[in-house]
């Protein structure tokens, strides 16, 4: 099969003397908030229950002072509650505790899902002092007594929005990608629907965080390489734990003669040592997410993380009957067709190679 594969070490050797030391501390760290957990599982006295809530705190918020002092001093990353004025941080800070929650299940989950995702939108292209305006003429439903319009003022992002390409790491990417690109079009004055790139990407679930493999398979995925070149490609990933992924499917196109403009990686969580490598291996790369987490286990996961995301956006898959792309769209239902039909019709005209 057509594969290509990247490994943990290769990766590695990206970060700084700086970010390697910056990540061992925040593993010291994190050490002594599973030392909390641990007690706070199995402890039957509130009186110590109290104490180590207050000592988890206190960790916790002396992990997000490091990280956001990490975060000052690298514009490639931009984390939601470190850049936006204090009053909005409780906004994200209650999103992400519903997406970690056990509870929330799958409807409520993509619920807040499309929430994260138009608050990253507003990340990354809401804030452009002085832009030109672009104005909304809409038509309403009352006619009486006449056919009634409304005008509605929206930054003119156009320059910003018109050249991108969505880059789909398949499966828990793929919903994300395809709410980022109806931002796109309701944003753009010319309602432009974002062509779409499919990469068909996974770890070797059988290697530990430290030798990890990160596998391209080419034979299924679905994209265009000269429709890549010069552009600005977003990819919209919803955890990025290790950052392997991003830098595999982005070293191969550069490999191949792709030169983008840009690379944009969206996250609703991304992990300290995931942002880095990304900023590090790739360049004119941004980072967005929503919220930073500290650590990854041994086998890779984002702690405290929120689980498989690709499973809870998506339910699970058999074991030996993995659905494919069409599949997977079929599965969404007459809900989310009806809302990202332009996006589908985009994605099943790449699947089956279908040309305009």
């Amino acid at each position: 099969m057509n594969k290509v594969i990247l490994k943990a070490e290769d990766l590695d050797g990206y970060l700084t003397e700086k970010d390697k030391d910056s990540i061992a501390g925040m593993d010291r760290v994190y050490r002594e908030v599973l030392s909390s957990f641990s007690i706070l599982s199995t402890s039957r006295l509130e009186r110590e229950k109290k104490r180590e809530e207050e000592n988890l705190i206190r960790l916790f918020n002396d992990m997000g002072s490091m990280m956001q002092e990490i975060c000052l001093n690298e514009p490639g990353l931009q984390v939601y509650s470190f850049v936006t004025p204090q009053e909005s941080h409780a906004e994200a800070s209650r999103l992400i505790a519903k997406l970690r929650d056990f509870r929330t299940e799958n409807e409520e989950f993509v619920y807040y899902i499309q929430r994260a995702y138009e608050m990253l939108f507003k990340l990354a292209y809401g804030g452009t002092p002085g832009a030109n305006k672009n104005y909304l003429i809409v038509k309403t439903p009352v006619t009486i007594p006449v056919q009634n319009y409304a005008v509605h003022k929206i930054t003119n992002i156009d320059t910003k929005i018109e050249n991108t390409v969505m880059c789909v790491m398949l499966r828990g990417a793929l919903l994300p990608s395809m709410i980022m690109s109806k931002e796109i079009q309701e944003y753009s004055s010319h309602g432009y629907v974002t062509p779409f790139a499919l990469f068909k990407i996974r770890r070797d679930d059988t290697k530990h965080e430290n030798d990890m493999e990160y596998i391209l398979d080419l034979d299924r995925s679905y994209f265009d390489l000269k429709k890549l070149d010069g552009k600005d490609l977003i990819f919209a990933d919803p955890m990025n734990a290790t950052g392997g992924s991003l830098v595999t499917v982005v070293k191969y196109l550069l490999g191949e003669g792709v030169k983008p403009k840009s690379i944009q990686f969206f996250n609703v969580i991304a992990a300290l040592k995931g942002a880095l490598r990304a900023v590090r291996a790739l360049e004119n790369c941004c980072v967005y997410t929503l919220w930073m987490d500290p650590v990854l286990n041994e086998n890779a996961y984002i702690m405290p993380g929120l689980g498989d995301a690709g499973d809870r956006i998506n339910g699970k898959d058999a074991e030996l009957q993995p659905r494919n792309i069409i599949q997977l769209v079929a599965d969404y239902g007459s809900n989310i067709a009806r809302l990202y039909r332009a996006q589908l019709r985009e994605i099943e005209g790449t699947v089956l190679n279908i040309t305009k």
